[in-house]
């Protein structure tokens, strides 16, 4: 099983001694980010819907791409997902079958493998940048992602695809052009007034089953039924072979 997550808009910088991977899309990413150095520092904060003091930082990492520094993209993501993922405690085993089997989507990259090298950025794939392939970053990519998911899936021998990222980054994902079925999870919190999806917590969550997956070596979505990390459980009667739903009790949530 392939499994894609997004990207976080919290890095983590500190130096680490990881060897690094390149990038798959080069020319693409070169292409957005001379695209983005020519907006200044208003057209970012609308762009993006940032503050001036962000917009003036992700201004600057543009304008100094070429110098920035670059560390593996499974280990510069710094949010929720990522708190759940918890990459720095993975073994070397699930690193390395990570690499074949984890993709993070990227509104300036594309697709990621976990080590390839990233370099500090902002640009969600939600932002109407626009190129001459359309207005936003979903024409930008096309069916370039899809492509190279099926491709990935074809040299791995991966049946499936779980999708353990956002709706917003999913959307990047033309499903005309990806010629394997996807999977989707949907946790939620057990609350007074019926279960429900908590945005915090469903990130988490999804980092917490793409870890699960890789290091289960996860083939077919039956295997996401013994998912129990943070207190979920698998609810039967509410899901399908490619919705599975996990609920997690008030008590087990606490006490996680």
């Amino acid at each position: 099983m392939l499994t894609v997550i997004s990207p976080a808009k919290s890095l983590d910088f500190d130096p680490i001694e990881v060897d690094t991977t390149a990038p798959r899309f080069p020319e693409e990413t070169a292409s957005l980010v001379r695209t983005a150095r020519r907006k200044g520092i208003k057209d970012l904060q609308a762009l993006m819907d940032i503050s001036e003091k962000l917009a003036r930082l992700n201004r600057d990492r543009f304008r100094d791409w070429d110098m920035a520094p670059e560390k593996p993209a499974i280990f510069a993501f710094n949010g929720d997902t990522y708190t759940g993922l918890d990459a720095a405690t993975l073994s070397d085993d699930a690193l390395r079958y990570g690499q074949e089997h984890l993709r993070i989507l990227s509104g300036l990259y594309g697709l990621l493998r976990p080590l390839d090298a990233l370099k500090p950025y902002r640009l969600e794939m939600g932002s109407k940048l626009s190129t001459r392939r359309g207005r936003d970053l979903y024409a930008f990519w096309g069916d370039r992602i899809a492509k190279t998911l099926t491709a990935d899936a074809e040299a791995t021998g991966a049946g499936w695809l779980l999708n353990c990222a956002s709706q917003e980054y999913f959307g990047a994902v033309d499903r005309k052009a990806l010629s394997l079925p996807v999977v989707t999870p949907t946790f939620l919190e057990d609350k007074p007034g019926g279960p429900k999806i908590v945005s915090f917590f469903a990130k988490q969550a999804r980092g917490a089953m793409a870890r699960f997956a890789l290091e289960n070596r996860v083939q077919h979505p039956s295997d996401l039924q013994g998912f129990e990390t943070g207190g979920y459980v698998y609810q039967p009667d509410r899901s399908t072979e490619d919705a599975p739903v996990f609920l997690r009790p008030a008590e087990a949530r606490t006490a996680a």
